[in-house]
């Protein structure tokens, strides 16, 4: 049982990556690639809203750093490494 939810988290914790990097890309919802960020984003999406709310975002001039999945990848991290010894 442990092993599965070791790997659900190491899963999920790609799952965070490859959200946060798809989301710099445009790309239609109709492309294959669009589908899974749909998908991941229904996934990923709501623990980064409501870490958001806690942690806001750092203005950098005319733009603003989330650092949301930051958190929720060292949150997990840190999970894995106390359970997944």
């Amino acid at each position: 049982m442990l092993r599965l939810i070791c790997s659900l988290l190491g899963i999920y914790l790609v799952a965070v990556i490859a959200r946060v990097i798809l989301s710099w890309v445009g790309v239609p919802g109709d492309h294959p690639v669009g589908r899974l960020l749909s998908v991941l984003s229904r996934l990923v999406d709501p623990p980064l809203r409501s870490i958001g709310r806690v942690v806001p975002a750092i203005p950098l001039g005319n733009v603003r750093l989330d650092l949301s999945p930051l958190v929720l990848l060292v949150g997990i991290s840190l999970v894995r490494g106390i359970i997944c010894r």
